[in-house]
C-alpha cells in the first residue's frame, strides 16, 4: 500500500493555530487501516492530544477518518468508496479538522482517497436492435450507446472491442469532455437474402489490473432499403436554465432532417444518456425536439448536464448530438454556522483576547452569492475574528466584570451577499465565574445602637450588615468583632458579635451609673481566598433607667438620735423651718426629684415645696399649736415607675430650749422603752441608786445652760445650713444638691437617761437627741449615717 503525506503548517497571529496536512489512501480499505501519525506530522506530543481532547471536526461531512489519541495516529473509520464519495470528480479528498482545547488550536487534514479497480465497465443494456436497409452504402454510420466506468484513470474505460468485425468496423472518437464516442461502421454492403439478422458482440475493457470488462449485444435486422440517415442542424445545442426553475421548462430544442420522404423520413428524437441522472432531470419531445426540464435542478450538487439526443428515422438511420445545459446558481442557502469549540464558562479575570469559541461557516451557494460576513450583536465585551477563509474566533475584547454581568447571550449573525441577502444566526451562552474583587461594604459608615440599663445578658441588641457585590462564596460574610479594650476591659467582655448573621449580643448586663457609652469595630470578612474584609465603627450608648431610689441628704436620719428643728411662737407666715435634701444617681427625668408633705401633726401648719424640699410655715404660729410636731416627707423621681424615700423631721415649737427638752425626751423616751422594755426594767434595778445621784447633778447643770441657750437661741433667725458629705455631688447637673454645707454640733448630757446632744446649724434652731448616750461627751462622728466621714469638719464644744 502506498501512502504520501504532505504537511504544510501556518502560524496565524491569534491565539488559535491552524496548520494543513495531506494524506494519500486507496479506497475500500477496511476499518481501522492506517492513514497517518498525524502527532508526528504535527509536531504535536502525544500527550498534548490527550489533554487538549483532541477530536476530528468534519462539518456536515461524514466522518471516514478517526483519531486515535492514545497512538496520535489517523485509523479508517468506515469502508470509503471513492465512486459513492466523489463520483467522477478527480482528485477526490475527505477534508476535516483536528480540534485541541487549552488552549484551542486546530488543524486542516487532507486525505486524498486513491482509486482501485473495483468497478468494471457496465452497458445500460444488454442488448440494442439496429433495422438497416440493404441498401444502405458501405461506411454508413451507426451510433452506438457507451459503456460506464465509475472509476477514472487507468482504472476507467480505455477501449471497446466489436466481434465479429467482417461486416461492421469500430470506430472511436475523442470528445473534449474526455469521452469517447463510439461508431459502428458499414465496411461491406449487406445482402438480406443471404443474412436477414447479424448478432455482434460490443465489449468494453478497462485498463485496471486485472484488467475487468462487460459486454452488450448488438442486433441487426437487415430491411430494405432506406439510403439517408436523419442530420442535426448543428452537433452541439446549449441551453441555461435557473436552479429554481419550475418543471416543464423549456431548455432548448433540437432539430434534426432526413432527406428521405414518407416513413423514412420520420425523425424521432430520444436522449441516450446511459447511467447518469440525466434521463430523470431532462426530456425530449420526440416528435418536436424540445428538451424540456423534468426534476428539481441544484446548483451546489451539479452545475451543467450534457445531454446525447439522437435522431433516427424509420429505416433505422441515426445522428446524434449534444445539448449543454448550464445551471444558474440562485441565492437559496443561507450561511451555515458550525460550532467547532466552545467555553460555556470564563473567569472574570481572563485576560483581552482570550479564545471562547471557534465557528465554521459555510455557504454551498457560488460567488457573490457564497460570500459571508459575520457579526455579533453590540454593547459587549466580545470580538468575532476571522482566523482563516470559513472560520472565525470570537474573543474577549475587554475586561470581564461579574458583579457587572454575570452572563452574555452572544448571538452570532452570519450573512450572504445574494440578492436577496440570506441570513443565519447562532446565540452562545456564556456564564461568567467569579473572582474574589470585591471586599464587603456595610450598609452605613458608622453605627450607632442603644440598650437600656440592667439588660439581660445575651440580649440582643442591633444588627450589623454588610453586602458583598461577589457570588457564592466570596460573597459569603461573617462578622468579627475586633480586639479593643473599654476602660481597660476586653470590648469582647462587654459585646459579641454572631459570625453568621451579625447580630450584636450583650454580655453582661450594663449600668448606665458605671459606663455611659463606648465604641468598639466589627469587621466582615469574605469567604474568598485571599478574604477581603472592611470594618465599622459602633457606638453602644447606655440609656439610664430608673434604678435608684432618691437618697436623703439631710435632715440625717440615725438610729439612735432624734433631730428636731425649733420654730420660735412668734414664727411669721413662710417661715423656713428647713430643707429637706436629697439626690439621685439617675440621670435626667429619673433624677428630677419633686418633695411631698405625706403626713403632719398638723397639716395646717407646714408646707413643703414641691422642687426645692424647703419647709415651710403656712400660717402664723400660736400658742395652742403643740410643741412636738412630727412631718413625714416622701421624696419621689420622676421615673417610670416612679421610685421614692421618706423622711421623718421633727419639728419644736418653742421659744426656748428648756421648754422643748422635756417633751423631746418623753418622746424618746417612750419610744425606746416602747421597743426595749424588758431590757430597761432590768437595767433600772442595777443603776436606780447610781442615776439618782447622777440626776442632781446634771439638771442644775442643765438649768444653768438652758437659760444661757434660750437666750441666744431666742433672738437668732439664722437659717439652716445643711451639710453634704464630699462624697455627694451633683450628677451631670440634674440633682438637687448643687453645693456642700457644714455643721457645728454641741452636746450635753441628760438629766434622765440620755445625753442631751445639741448643735448649732447658723441659726442654733437643730436639737439633737441621743437617749442611748452613757458617757457625758460623744463626738458626732461615732454615728453611722451619711454624715460619719473622717473628713467633715466639725466644731465641738462643751456645754
Amino acid at each position: 500500500m502506498r501512502r504520501q503525506v504532505l504537511l504544510f503548517i501556518s502560524i496565524l497571529s491569534l491565539s488559535s493555530v491552524s496548520g494543513q496536512v495531506s494524506y494519500s489512501v486507496p479506497e475500500e480499505m477496511a476499518k481501522g487501516s492506517f492513514v497517518g501519525n498525524i502527532a508526528q506530522d504535527l509536531g504535536l506530543d502525544v500527550k498534548r492530544l490527550k489533554l487538549g481532547n483532541a477530536r476530528v471536526y468534519s462539518g456536515d461531512s461524514r466522518e471516514y477518518i478517526e483519531l486515535n489519541s492514545e497512538r496520535g495516529v489517523l485509523l479508517i473509520k468506515e469502508r470509503i468508496d471513492r465512486e459513492a464519495l466523489c463520483g467522477d470528480m478527480t482528485p477526490c479528498a475527505v477534508h476535516f479538522q483536528i480540534v485541541l482545547e487549552n488552549p484551542m488550536e486546530f488543524y486542516s487534514v487532507t486525505v486524498e482517497i486513491t482509486d482501485i479497480n473495483d468497478n468494471a465497465p457496465t452497458f445500460e443494456k444488454n442488448e440494442i436492435k439496429f433495422i438497416i436497409s440493404e441498401s444502405l452504402v458501405v461506411g454508413a454510420k451507426f451510433d452506438l450507446e457507451r459503456a460506464v466506468d465509475l472509476d477514472v484513470g487507468i482504472n476507467s474505460l480505455q477501449s471497446y472491442i466489436l466481434k465479429p468485425s467482417d461486416t461492421f468496423l469500430l470506430k472511436l472518437h475523442n470528445q473534449a469532455d474526455g469521452t469517447k464516442n463510439v461508431e459502428m461502421v458499414l465496411q461491406k454492403p449487406l445482402d438480406r437474402e443471404r443474412n436477414e439478422f447479424i448478432s455482434l458482440a460490443l465489449t468494453a475493457v478497462d485498463g485496471g489490473e486485472p484488467q475487468m470488462s462487460g459486454t452488450m449485444q448488438i442486433l441487426i435486422t437487415v430491411l430494405d432499403a432506406n439510403d439517408n440517415a436523419p442530420v442535426f442542424t448543428k452537433p452541439i445545442y446549449k441551453g441555461i436554465v435557473a436552479e429554481n426553475a419550475a418543471k416543464g421548462t423549456i431548455v432548448t430544442t433540437v432539430s434534426a432532417s432526413d432527406a428521405d420522404h414518407g416513413l423514412h423520413g420520420k425523425i424521432t428524437y430520444s436522449i441516450t444518456n446511459t447511467l447518469d441522472d440525466v434521463r430523470h432531470m431532462f426530456d425530449v419531445n420526440e416528435d418536436s425536439g424540445e428538451v424540456r426540464l423534468i426534476g428539481r435542478l441544484d446548483y451546489e450538487k451539479k452545475r451543467n448536464f450534457q445531454i446525447n439526443v439522437r435522431a433516427r428515422d424509420n429505416g433505422g438511420l441515426t445522428d446524434s448530438c449534444k445539448v449543454i445545459v448550464d445551471v444558474i446558481d440562485i441565492n437559496d442557502n443561507e450561511p451555515t454556522i458550525k460550532i467547532m469549540s466552545k467555553s460555556a464558562v470564563i473567569s472574570e479575570s481572563a485576560n483581552s483576547n482570550t479564545v471562547i469559541t471557534m465557528i465554521n461557516i459555510q455557504d454551498p451557494d457560488s460567488g457573490e452569492n457564497g460570500k459571508v460576513q459575520c457579526f455579533i450583536n453590540d454593547n459587549i465585551p466580545f470580538v468575532l475574528k476571522s482566523t482563516s477563509n470559513n472560520f472565525y474566533s470570537l474573543l474577549t475584547e475587554s475586561d470581564l466584570d461579574r458583579e457587572r454581568a454575570s452572563d452574555y447571550n452572544i448571538t452570532v449573525t452570519c450573512s450572504d451577499e445574494g440578492v436577496p441577502s440570506l441570513s443565519s444566526s447562532v446565540t452562545l451562552t456564556l456564564q461568567i465565574s467569579d473572582v474574589n474583587d470585591n471586599a464587603p461594604v456595610f450598609e452605613r459608615s458608622s453605627y450607632e445602637a442603644y440598650i437600656v440599663e440592667n439588660n439581660t445578658p445575651g440580649l440582643s441588641i442591633f444588627t450589623v450588615r454588610a453586602r458583598d457585590a461577589d457570588w457564592n462564596q466570596n460573597a459569603r460574610v461573617s462578622y468579627i468583632l475586633e480586639d479593643s479594650s473599654v476602660n481597660g476591659v476586653p470590648v469582647s467582655s462587654y459585646v459579641s458579635v454572631s459570625a453568621d448573621s451579625g447580630v450584636i449580643h450583650a454580655v453582661r448586663s450594663f449600668d448606665y451609673e458605671q459606663i455611659k457609652d463606648f465604641h468598639f469595630h466589627v469587621k466582615a470578612q469574605d469567604g474568598g481566598s485571599p478574604p477581603l474584609s472592611s470594618n465599622v465603627t459602633v457606638k453602644m450608648l447606655i440609656q439610664d433607667q430608673n434604678d435608684n431610689p432618691p437618697q436623703v441628704l439631710y435632715p440625717v436620719q440615725t438610729g439612735g438620735s432624734l433631730v428636731a428643728e425649733m420654730v420660735p411662737r412668734s414664727a411669721d407666715v413662710s417661715y423656713l423651718v428647713t430643707k429637706v435634701v436629697a439626690v439621685d444617681v439617675d440621670s435626667g427625668q429619673n433624677a428630677w426629684l419633686s418633695y411631698k408633705l405625706q403626713k403632719a401633726t398638723d397639716r395646717a401648719l407646714f408646707e413643703v415645696g414641691l422642687q426645692n424640699g424647703e419647709i415651710r410655715t403656712i400660717r402664723q404660729v400660736t400658742d395652742k399649736d403643740a410643741v412636738k410636731q412630727r412631718l413625714t416627707v416622701i421624696v419621689e423621681d420622676n421615673g417610670q415607675p416612679s421610685r421614692s424615700a421618706t423622711v421623718i423631721v421633727n419639728v419644736a415649737v418653742a421659744d426656748s430650749f428648756p421648754e422643748v427638752l422635756s417633751e423631746f425626751t418623753d418622746f424618746t423616751h417612750d419610744k425606746e422603752y416602747s421597743d426595749n422594755l424588758t431590757f430597761y426594767l432590768v437595767l433600772a434595778l442595777a443603776v436606780v441608786s447610781f442615776l439618782f445621784i447622777t440626776c442632781l447633778v446634771v439638771i442644775i447643770s442643765v438649768k444653768i445652760y438652758r437659760w444661757r441657750q434660750s437666750r441666744i437661741m431666742f433672738h437668732s433667725n439664722l437659717p439652716v445650713i445643711p451639710y453634704y458629705p464630699p462624697r455627694y455631688s451633683d450628677t451631670l447637673g440634674t440633682g438637687t444638691l448643687q453645693h456642700v454645707y457644714n455643721y457645728e454640733v454641741c452636746r450635753t448630757t441628760d438629766s434622765r437617761k440620755s445625753d442631751c446632744k445639741f448643735g448649732t446649724a447658723g441659726s442654733q434652731n437643730v436639737l439633737i437627741m441621743d437617749p442611748s448616750a452613757t458617757g457625758t461627751m460623744q463626738r458626732i462622728q461615732s454615728e453611722k449615717s451619711i454624715l460619719d466621714e473622717p473628713d467633715s469638719p466639725l466644731e465641738v464644744r462643751i456645754c
